[in-house]
C-alpha cells in the first residue's frame, strides 16, 4: 500500500476521482478537505454541501454517491461517515496509522515527503534589516526570528531559499555621524564597544546640527562627500559597516541565524537612476509638484496617495531603492517568491510597491514573482506599551538575550541542586542548557503568537515548564530521551525492534498516532500562510497528547510487542518535536 506524506491531498484526489466516476461535474467540484475535529474523525470534506446547493441536489444523497465511488485503496485506509447535511468524515484505520509511522521514520523521510510543495522554486526572504551604526534592539527581534522560521519552513518544503539582510547602510544619518566622529571620537570606547560609541557620536552629531544651522550644512557636506565617493569618507563608512556587521553577527549566532547576503541600501545606489528612467519612459512615473510619482487611480485607498519614487529635491527614497531591489532579485536571483518582513506600519508602502512593480513588469514582459509583505505586531511590556527599560529607553537585543540566559541559568541551577548527586550536571553543562533554554524561550514566545498581533513579553510565562512554552516542549523531548536511555537504545536505532511491534490498541496510543500523522497539515498551513504559530500550536498539542499517552500507558513493559509499539510512538514523537522546533529555529536538548 502506498503511504503518502500528505494524507489530506490523497483524500482530495480520491474525491475528485470518485466525483468523475459517478458522472458528476468534476470541474466545478471542490472537495475542501481539512483537518477534522478529533471527535468526528481525522479529516473532513466540506465541499459536498456547497456543490449540492449550487446544483439543487440532496447533499446527503450526493455524499453517499461519492463515498460509494471512492477508490478501493482509500476505502482500505479509511472509515467514512456522513455528518450533518453532507459533510464526509474520514477516519484512518489503525493499520493505516501504523503504516504512516513506519514509513516516515526520519527527518530525511519527512523532508522528502514535504519537499514537493515548493520544489524547484527560489524564494528570497528579506528579514532583520537593522541600521548600520546602531545597536539591534527588542524591536528587531520579531523580524529576525519570524524571518528565520519562514526560511526554514520554505526550505523544508522544497524551496531554494536566499536569506538577504537588507541593511539600512546609506542615507542622511551618515553625514551627522561623520560630523560627530570627527569631533568627539573616543578611540578607547570605539575599540571596547564600537556600536555604542557610534550611537553616541551620532546622537552628539544630531544634537549639534539643528535645522537651519551652519553645523547642519557642514553635516550635509559630509554626506555629499560620501555620496561623491570621497576616499576618506568612504573609508569611514566602511569602518562603520564592518563593526556593525560584526556586532550583528554576534547576535545572529546566538539565534542560529546565518545570512547568504548583506545587500543593503548602498548596494543599490548605482542602480536607482535606470529604474527611474525606465518608469518615466514607460509612462508609469510622472512629475507632480516637483516629485516623480506613480499614480494608482484604480485603487480605493491610493487613488489620491501617489507612490513617490523621487522626492521634490531630486533625492531618491525607500521607494526607489525597493523597486531596484525587486528588479535585482528577479533578474539576478530569478526569484519565484519574495518575502519582506517589517512591522505593520509599513503596510501601505509595500502594497504600493507591489502595485507599481506589477505594472512595471507587465509593461516590460518581466515575470512578477509572488510577493508577500509579512507584517507583525509590537512586543509589549506589562503596561501594554512597547517594551522599554525602566528608564524608558529601548531594550538592546544583546542585553535581552543575555538576561534570558541568566534567568534560565538560575532556574536550571535550582532544579539541578534538587537532583540526586550522581545525576547532577556540572556548572558548564548548566550553562549550556541555560543557553538553549533561555534563547529558545525568547524565540518560541514570539513564534507561538499570531504574528499579526502584539504580544506581552513575560519572563515568568516564557520560561515556565507549563503551557505553550519552549521549556515545556524541550522537557518533553528530554523525557523521551530518558525513556530510551533506560531502555538502552537510541530513538534512531529502533529498526531492529519495530518489526516486533503489535498493532496500536489503546485510546491514548491511537490519539497520539492520529496527532503525529497531522504534522504535514500543520507544516503546510504554517508555510502557505507564512505564519509559524500554526506549527507551534501543533507541537504544543502533540506534546500534550504524548503526555496523556505516557501517563496512561507504561512504555517499558515486559510484553515485547507492546513495548516495541510504544517505543515506536515515543521515537516518532521525539522526531516530530525535534523537527518542528528546528523549523522554528529552536535548538533542542537530550537532557535538561
Amino acid at each position: 500500500m502506498h503511504v503518502s506524506f500528505n494524507i489530506a491531498a490523497d483524500i482530495d484526489a480520491a474525491m475528485k476521482t470518485a466525483v468523475a466516476a459517478a458522472g458528476i461535474d468534476a470541474a466545478s467540484f471542490a472537495p475542501e478537505v481539512r483537518t477534522a475535529d478529533p471527535r468526528n474523525g481525522d479529516f473532513q470534506a466540506n465541499g459536498v454541501l456547497a456543490f449540492a446547493k449550487r446544483n439543487k441536489q440532496n447533499p446527503r444523497a450526493l455524499a453517499e454517491q461519492i463515498i460509494a465511488a471512492l477508490p478501493d485503496e482509500i476505502k482500505a485506509r479509511f472509515d467514512t461517515a456522513i455528518a450533518g447535511p453532507g459533510f464526509i468524515n474520514f477516519t484512518l484505520k489503525p493499520a493505516a496509522l501504523f503504516d504512516w509511522l513506519n514509513t516516515y521514520d526520519s527527518i530525511e523521510k519527512l523532508s522528502s515527503g514535504a519537499s514537493s510543495a515548493y520544489a524547484g522554486q527560489t524564494w528570497v526572504v528579506d528579514y532583520s534589516s537593522p541600521n548600520t551604526a546602531k545597536q539591534m534592539h527588542v524591536g528587531h527581534l520579531r523580524s529576525a526570528v519570524i524571518g528565520e522560521a519562514i526560511c526554514r519552513l520554505l526550505e523544508f518544503s522544497g524551496a531554494k531559499v536566499i536569506r538577504d539582510n537588507h541593511l539600512g547602510d546609506w542615507g542622511t544619518q551618515f553625514g551627522k555621524l561623520i560630523y560627530g566622529y570627527k569631533r568627539w571620537l573616543d578611540k578607547d570606547a570605539l575599540a571596547r564597544d564600537p556600536i555604542s560609541e557610534l550611537e553616541r557620536l551620532y546622537k552628539l552629531g544630531n544634537e549639534a546640527t539643528p535645522d537651519g544651522s551652519p553645523e547642519l550644512e557642514e553635516a550635509r557636506q559630509e554626506l555629499v562627500k560620501l555620496q561623491r565617493g570621497d576616499y576618506d569618507s568612504l573609508e569611514l563608512w566602511k569602518l562603520f559597516s564592518e563593526v556593525s556587521k560584526k556586532a550583528f553577527d554576534e547576535i545572529y549566532k546566538q539565534l542560529a541565524i546565518k545570512f547568504d547576503h548583506y545587500l543593503g541600501e548602498s548596494f543599490y545606489n548605482d542602480k536607482l537612476q535606470p529604474v527611474l528612467d525606465e518608469l518615466q519612459k514607460l509612462g508609469l512615473a510622472e512629475e507632480s509638484q516637483g516629485a516623480l510619482v506613480v499614480f494608482h487611480p484604480e485603487h480605493p485607498r491610493f487613488a489620491k496617495q501617489p507612490f513617490i519614487v523621487r522626492k521634490s529635491d531630486g533625492a531618491s527614497n525607500y521607494a526607489t531603492t525597493d523597486l531596484a531591489t525587486m528588479l535585482y532579485r528577479v533578474e539576478h536571483f530569478h526569484a519565484d517568491g519574495i518575502v519582506i518582513l517589517t512591522d505593520f506600519r509599513q503596510s501601505d508602502h509595500f502594497e504600493q510597491l507591489a502595485l507599481t512593480a506589477e505594472k512595471w513588469f507587465a509593461k516590460t514582459g518581466r515575470r512578477m514573482p509572488r510577493f508577500a509583505h509579512v507584517t507583525f505586531g509590537a512586543v509589549l511590556g506589562e503596561n501594554n506599551k512597547p517594551l522599554k527599560t525602566r528608564d524608558g529607553d529601548t531594550i538592546k537585543l544583546k542585553e535581552l538575550l543575555g538576561e534570558a540566559e541568566e534567568r534560565a541559568y538560575t532556574i536550571v541551577s535550582e532544579k539541578n541542586a534538587g537532583r540526586p548527586k550522581a545525576e547532577q550536571f556540572t556548572d558548564e553543562e548548566c550553562r549550556a542548557i541555560a543557553h538553549y533554554v533561555g534563547i529558545g524561550a525568547v524565540q518560541y514566545a514570539d513564534l507561538s503568537q499570531n504574528r499579526s498581533s502584539d504580544y506581552l513579553f513575560s519572563w515568568d510565562k516564557m520560561l515556565s515548564l507549563d503551557g505553550n512554552t519552549a521549556p515545556y516542549l524541550l522537557y518533553a523531548i528530554a523525557r523521551i530521551h530518558s525513556i530510551f536511555r533506560k531502555a538502552g537504545i537510541e530513538p534512531e536505532a529502533l529498526a531492529a525492534i519495530e518489526k516486533e511491534a503489535s498493532p496500536l490498541e489503546t485510546p491514548t496510543e491511537l490519539a497520539l498516532a492520529r496527532k503525529l500523522v497531522k504534522f504535514p497539515d500543520a507544516l503546510r498551513l504554517a508555510t502557505d500562510t507564512l505564519r509559524p504559530h500554526f506549527l507551534a500550536l501543533y507541537l504544543y498539542e502533540l506534546a500534550g497528547d504524548y503526555s496523556a499517552f505516557n501517563n496512561a500507558d507504561k512504555v517499558l513493559v515486559d510484553d515485547t510487542p507492546v513495548r516495541a509499539r510504544r517505543l515506536l510512538l515515543c521515537a516518532r514523537t521525539q522526531l516530530t518535536l525535534n523537527t518542528g522546533l528546528n523549523l522554528l529555529g529552536v535548538r533542542t536538548l537530550k537532557r535538561m
